[in-house]
């Protein structure tokens, strides 16, 4: 008889911190600023001195509720603050302000795209808690201990066990940022920790009619896409394997772990037993009243929710005629895809737009590494660069040259075509005698053309592009190619 087969089935969910992109702290008015001087942006608050007492910052509610409302969940009308109990350098009153069981939303979902197959991940609960302060290492000596993050808001995002790979997570967590900094939610800059991600990872292994499940290992603080993918991947080999050494390492035999993540080393490593809820003593913080969310508070949210990144590369496709690739890429960036639209406002045809926007417009940006929006070209000047354009009194080479005027000065594009000599020949006979020349100067490639061989079509491009070259790119192409045939008896 052959042996039963091994087979795994990785368990993937996410708890993901999201800082909220507000000017000052979530219950004071301390700016909210990374890389100042270490304790300098702390007040009684942030150091949990007695007698110090919280007041709601109202935007970071509803910067959270925007991001939940994309994530297609139920905002609750009522939500309350709890305190969650532990001890720890950073965090001084002894107690993180959070919410335990009455989050600000839940019951969501998010759809993404991996490996061209649509997935969609179940979020459980969003819910608005303070950040801790941060423990510094630099010195081998000593603990140091920076309280200027304390009572920074932040979004706690947790998902269903939904994703089944390093991949999936990877494509989910890039989504989920890019959905996050689209809407204005948090900045995003990962270095910075704006953005952390922690994925809990167990492993369903078969093995014959037998099932097992290693038991959860929570990877804590992740801050790149990169040490995502390395966990998750790292996480699924070793609890194989472990389970393979070893049939009791299961999760009815073997406590949860929080383990950290070593970029050298490529490897995770424990770091403590992992806590259940139980154990952080929760209960209401008697300092802060319940949150009451009005009909009013949640139509201006959702009044002030821009088009979502889905929907409006759709539009971009079907209403405009880009293909899904560019008005993907034109979507990328919220403020690049306003200024797309605000062109269109003002009278420029969406498709050669678009075609602006991916080639010459994203060079550019890509050569000084902004977005096309951080170019600084207002909308009015790029829609009149592509009407100039679209009427045919610029070709597309003009096109081109014409922008990168643009972008040393604040001329417009009509200006800076007539001043370089890029304005279209619109002289019939001009081009004409411009065609007879060309004509005249090469015999063999005439004789090429009208042969009707295999090389007529380059010969007759050949002839194109001298004419162009004796207009300095300014006739335009179409009535050269007519007038060329035409002549020739093509």
């Amino acid at each position: 008889m052959s042996a039963p087969t091994l087979t795994t089935r990785p368990l993937i969910g996410l708890e993901i911190h999201v800082q909220l992109a507000t000017r000052t702290k979530l219950f004071c008015g301390c700016r909210v600023e990374f890389g100042a001087e270490p304790n300098s942006r702390v007040c009684p608050m942030c150091l949990g001195l007695p007698g110090a007492l919280p007041v709601l910052n109202r935007e970071a509610l509803t910067l959270a509720m925007r991001l939940a409302m994309a994530l297609n969940c139920k905002i609750a009308r009522f939500t309350k603050w709890d305190r969650k109990s532990y001890f720890y350098p950073d965090l001084p009153k002894n107690y993180q302000i959070s919410q335990y069981d009455l989050p600000l939303a839940e019951n969501g979902s998010f759809e993404f795209t991996c490996d061209g197959e649509t997935r969609t991940v179940r979020i459980r609960r969003a819910h608005v808690e303070e950040d801790a302060g941060k423990n510094l290492h630099d010195n081998p000596a000593i603990t140091q201990v920076d309280l200027n993050r304390t009572g920074t808001p932040l979004l706690e995002i947790v998902t269903e066990p939904d994703l089944h790979s390093a991949e999936e997570a990877y494509a989910f967590c890039t989504k989920l940022h890019k959905l996050a900094t689209y809407l204005g939610v948090t900045e995003g800059v990962m270095q910075k920790g704006q953005m952390r991600f922690e994925p809990n990872i167990n492993v369903v292994i078969s093995d014959g009619d037998a099932e097992f499940a290693t038991p959860i290992c929570e990877v804590k603080n992740l801050n790149s896409f990169r040490a995502i993918r390395g966990a998750i991947d790292y996480e699924i080999q070793r609890q194989t394997e472990a389970w393979q050494k070893d049939h009791h390492y299961t999760a009815n035999e073997q406590p949860k772990e929080n383990r950290g993540w070593d970029d050298e080393k490529n490897a995770t490593v424990f770091q403590r037993g992992k806590e259940e809820a139980q154990d952080y003593r929760y209960f209401p913080d008697p300092d802060l009243v319940p949150v009451v969310i009005d009909d009013e508070w949640l139509s201006a949210v959702k009044a002030d929710m821009p088009e979502l990144p889905a929907a409006r590369r759709a539009r971009l496709v079907s209403e405009c005629g880009l293909s899904a690739k560019d008005a993907a890429q034109i979507v990328a960036d919220r403020a690049t895809a306003d200024l797309f639209d605000a062109a269109i406002q003002r009278g420029a045809d969406p498709k050669l737009l678009g075609k602006h926007f991916i080639s010459f417009w994203a060079k550019h940006a890509n050569k000084r590494e902004s977005t096309i929006a951080e170019l600084g070209i207002d909308a009015a000047r790029i829609a009149e660069l592509a009407i100039l354009a679209g009427d045919g009194k610029i070709n597309a080479t003009a096109a081109a040259a014409i922008a990168e005027k643009m972008l040393e000065s604040t001329d417009r594009p009509s200006a800076i075509a007539k001043a370089e000599g890029l304005e279209q020949i619109q002289d019939t006979a001009a081009i004409e005698a411009l065609v007879d020349e060309a004509i005249a100067g090469n015999p063999k490639a005439v004789e090429i053309a009208k042969s009707g061989g295999k090389k007529w079509e380059k010969s007759l491009g050949f002839l194109q592009g001298q004419v162009m070259q004796k207009s300095r790119g300014t006739a335009p192409p179409k009535l050269v190619r007519e007038l060329l045939q035409k002549k020739l008896g093509l």
